[in-house]
């Protein structure tokens, strides 16, 4: 089994002017769920398209359809896994943000820890045998993260699902997830023609919107699983 994961962001990671940082993805277990869920979001956008009459070629992203619209276009995605982490910016320590790095290497932390979860709460409502799990191909908005930068994200998420962690901190190890598969997949790719980055741009933006209005998310939603950070 290959797992297909597909994430975008939402926020700005300054903590001087914003509370909340949310990252937001969907998740598929299998090559004909994630093409299913394709079709059916397409027609989403198409019907969004129409209804607010888009410019032909005009991308589709949160931050330019009507709360209606972005309602009916998640609604879409219902049926499907998602997840999201939630970063509290006030409750991060302040030498974090001093440099690009830095900031960087929490946010691939953050990243890491909240599909961890997902996957673990997966497994715990056994819809997900670890013993399964071939490949995970991880699909994310791109961004401006060197190349170096996304070689160590590929290396984090490697190391926490296939070869197990150790906190020196805590004298801690944690084992992995998934010790007999294969590798990490990690892609960053343009909304503009990645549809299920898109998707994942309305489920970011969503918890994005429910954290600042106070709204516990995904309390209520089976298929979602929230992080919340640190």
């Amino acid at each position: 089994m290959d797992i297909f994961v597909y994430s975008d962001e939402s926020g700005v990671f300054d903590k001087e002017h914003n509370e909340y940082f949310v990252f937001g993805g969907l998740l598929f277990l299998s090559t004909s769920e994630r093409l299913e869920c394709s079709h059916l979001y397409s027609a989403a956008e198409k019907a969004t398209r129409e209804s607010e009459r888009f410019a032909r070629g005009k991308e589709l992203k949160a931050s330019s359809v009507s709360n209606i619209s972005k309602g009916k276009l998640y609604r879409s995605l219902n049926r499907y896994h998602k997840f999201g982490i939630i970063v509290r910016q006030g409750s991060v320590l302040g030498r974090i943000f001093t440099s690009a790095k830095d900031k960087q290497r929490y946010l691939d932390y953050a990243f890491k820890i909240g599909l961890k979860r997902k996957l673990q709460s997966m497994i715990g409502n056994g819809e997900l045998l670890p013993g399964e799990v071939h490949d995970i191909i991880v699909l994310v908005d791109e961004h401006t993260t060197a190349t170096n930068g996304r070689y160590e994200l590929r290396e984090a998420l490697e190391a926490e699902f296939k070869g197990g962690t150790y906190n020196y901190d805590y004298s801690k190890a944690f084992p992995p997830i998934f010790p007999h598969m294969n590798k990490i997949h990690l892609s960053y790719k343009d909304s503009s023609s990645t549809l299920l980055i898109r998707a994942a741009d309305i489920v970011a933006n969503r918890i994005y919107l429910q954290a600042r209005e106070g709204i516990p998310a995904g309390e209520h939603e089976n298929k979602l699983f929230v992080t919340w950070l640190p």
